[in-house]
């Protein structure tokens, strides 16, 4: 009766095997440097010191949010698409494609260019993400991962205007 009802679900979404395989992976491969990228976020939010401190501390709490939503949204359509999202540290640890977070860094320029290095990196991937799911024929996952590469751009922005 299981298997019945995933076919069902899949045939209601319109989507082809293929492009619900092809999503799922492609997504969860998203979620886990999402994930790897809000501790980036954080472990520079708690460890950071000097000029523009509380400009710059304040405003990562506010791209951690955006970056969790994202992992959220992200996570929330491998299920719609009858997947089992990966977000556990084992896996993050073990899939995400970002470099590692260094732990010696304080000064808020340094913390500045290792975050958009980072999210520059995974916005690429989101971009490449975006091709993947619309060749594939889910126009769905595609839009979604448009609005995240959008905000990932806009953050990005904001904080390379801090390193002028």
């Amino acid at each position: 009766m299981r298997k019945q009802e995933a076919s069902m679900a899949v045939n209601v979404k319109g989507l082809e095997d293929n492009a619900r395989k092809t999503s799922i992976e492609t997504l969860n491969a998203r979620v886990s440097d999402s994930i790897a990228l809000g501790l980036a976020v954080k472990q520079a939010h708690w460890n950071m010191k000097g000029p523009n401190f509380i400009a710059v501390h304040e405003f990562l709490d506010a791209v951690y949010a955006r970056v969790l939503a994202h992992t959220d949204v992200m996570a929330e359509r491998v299920q719609i698409l009858d997947g089992r999202a990966m977000g556990t540290a084992e896996v993050v640890k073990d899939s995400t494609t970002l470099k590692p977070y260094p732990t010696d860094v304080t000064k808020v320029q340094d913390h500045l260019k290792e975050l958009c290095d980072r999210i520059r990196d995974h916005g690429e991937k989101v971009r490449k993400a975006i091709d993947s799911t619309d060749d594939s024929g889910d126009a769905d996952t595609a839009d979604l991962l448009t609005g995240v590469s959008r905000e990932l751009d806009k953050d990005l922005w904001f904080l390379e205007s801090h390193l002028e």
